[in-house]
């Protein structure tokens, strides 16, 4: 009967996971946490180049003082290019809401959110390339390839949308690792992000694509799925279990729901003005970024487990006051929109925002005006989802090169996050090539002061 039933279903025995589990009929049915779960879903909103801790969220009022005098300690035995002084910020921090957290001028209307906020200063890695930085921070290993933060979630908990992906990535940079960095690996295919544009569209125009057939109606293109289900299921009966073939056939069938769906929620005229205003969609510069993190909501709020939203190029190695300038103000009105929104619907609660780049910048000049990549020690920011509002954890010492106390490793980062959606890192295991793998690979530990 297995054998008959077709899609791979009998060869499902050979994995060793034959058993009660919906998962076998469908691979992102929902699936229970192995604990209980305080975030149902993630918006992770990448800085992809690696924005200042110095200058956003981590004041260091010893370097200010320091400005221009010689870094009073050793670099690192290995940097990324040389570094002269310390450079002090351009920026002013003061400090806001009942939490009295630190913020420079470069975030105004993130700074009305700080008592929501979770500011983790101690964060370090492991690569000071671009390349492997990305890679680590999304796949938890800067070398090899490995499956996506996005795609463990996915393949841990599934979809609470059959008729949409549990994986969106909106505008992800193809460099830097490229699709690796959203790709499923050795995961089943099906676990993969559906890209919405990518580094540079106008999100006016990005769509998924291929959403629609002009020239068959659904019914037509129904009897088309049908035939090709039919043909595969004989191809599979005659090679045995093939995952990519099965995720094929499992993305055709989404692909074709999805028609329904995803076109209405990417349309955001449905929104009302005044949520778009809070967001600043229509308006420079703020109107890409914002038709990401409204986007985001809308799919969170319709069951997409993790939405990524990317914005580039925070990669100042000279013109630091006039790029960050730039930048930040392309994405601080529609980041608190996003807050406050969530907030005012009731979803923060059980949605995860979590806010960073790859790693952080120097605290010594490079080229008079900028900062180098800095692995060292870097700043990320988790609001909602069961962490504790209006804290500010871990430290880095009194210039922002080296995480200090209470330090947090990537592989602690993602260990966290995992926990919080009810996700025990050392039990999310897939087993491929002879061995268990996860993404925290044999290292991490859950960084429980953070939780609520």
């Amino acid at each position: 009967m297995l054998a008959t039933c077709g899609m791979g279903f009998g060869a499902l025995a050979l994995r060793g996971i034959l058993q009660a589990d919906s998962s076998l009929v469908n691979p992102l049915a929902a699936r229970e946490p192995h604990i209980p779960a305080t975030a149902k879903r993630v918006i992770f909103l990448f800085m992809h180049g690696g924005p200042s801790s110095m200058d956003t969220f981590d004041y260091k009022p010893r370097l200010q003082k320091d400005s221009g005098k010689p870094l009073p300690f050793a670099k690192p035995r290995v940097q990324f290019a040389e570094t002269g002084n310390l450079l002090g910020s351009p920026w002013e921090f003061k400090q806001y809401g009942e939490s009295g957290q630190w913020v420079s001028s470069l975030f105004p209307q993130v700074a009305t959110c700080m008592d929501d906020l979770c500011v983790i200063k101690s964060i370090h890695g492991s690569n000071d390339a671009h390349g492997g930085a990305l890679l680590k921070m999304h796949t938890g290993s800067d070398t090899f390839v490995r499956p996506s933060l996005g795609s463990w979630i996915s393949y841990g908990l599934g979809t609470e949308n059959h008729s949409l992906p549990s994986f969106i990535t909106l505008n992800p940079t193809m460099g830097h690792g490229g699709v690796k960095n959203f790709s499923s690996a050795f995961l089943p295919a099906i676990h993969q992000a559906t890209r919405i544009g990518q580094k540079g569209s106008d999100m006016k125009d990005a769509a998924i694509s291929n959403l629609h057939n002009e020239l068959l109606t659904r019914e037509q293109q129904r009897r088309d799925l049908d035939l090709l289900k039919e043909v595969n299921r004989m191809q599979l009966e005659q090679t045995g279990a093939d995952s990519d073939l099965e995720a094929r056939i499992d993305s055709f069938e989404l692909a074709f729901r999805m028609q329904m769906e995803a076109s209405d929620i990417m349309d955001l005229n449905q929104e009302s003005q005044a949520t778009r205003k809070l967001y600043g969609v229509d308006h420079e510069p703020t109107d890409n970024f914002a038709r990401q993190c409204l986007q985001a909501r809308r799919f969170s709020e319709a069951g997409v487990r993790f939405v990524q939203c990317t914005h580039s190029y925070w990669d100042s190695h000279r013109n630091l006051k006039k790029e960050h300038t730039s930048l930040a103000a392309e994405v601080d009105k529609p980041i608190a929109g996003l807050l406050k929104d969530l907030k005012s619907r009731g979803l923060l609660y059980d949605t995860l925002v979590i806010w960073g780049g790859e790693f952080g910048r120097t605290p010594t000049a490079q080229k008079e005006d900028g900062r180098d990549h800095n692995p060292h020690a870097f700043t990320w920011w988790m609001a909602g989802g069961g962490v504790k509002p209006g804290l500010s954890y871990g430290s880095s010492d009194d210039f922002g090169y080296y995480a200090a106390e209470d330090k947090v490793h990537v592989h602690d980062l993602h260990a966290t996050i995992l926990h919080l959606l009810g996700l025990d890192h050392e039990r999310l295991t897939y087993r491929h090539g002879g061995r268990d793998f996860r993404l925290t690979d044999v290292e991490g530990e859950v960084v429980r002061a953070l939780l609520a």
